[in-house]
């Protein structure tokens, strides 16, 4: 799964919208595998899942996956690691 995700992340290093795509494994959790995700925006994120890159790997990831939660949306404001964002 690990594997499946970082060639998610290869795939939006040139996608502008995504500020941030990071995938993170849990000591206390051997299972548990987490991404923290920055867009520009939930219509560019959006926007990402159609892409046939994307598709490829959510039909790839799909046998592996046993649970999915969006743990929080977030409005980002600015700070260190991202460009400034305004609305």
């Amino acid at each position: 799964m690990v594997d499946l995700l970082l060639e998610a992340a290869e795939s939006l290093q040139n996608l502008n919208d995504c500020d941030v795509y990071l995938v993170n494994i849990s000591e206390s959790e051997p299972n548990a595998v987490f991404v923290y995700e920055v867009w520009k925006s939930e219509d560019a994120h959006q926007a990402s899942l159609t892409l046939e890159t994307t598709q490829s790997l959510i039909r790839r990831a799909k046998p592996f996956i046993t649970g999915m939660e969006r743990v929080e949306t977030l409005q980002t404001r600015g700070g260190k690691g991202i460009g400034q964002h305004s609305d």
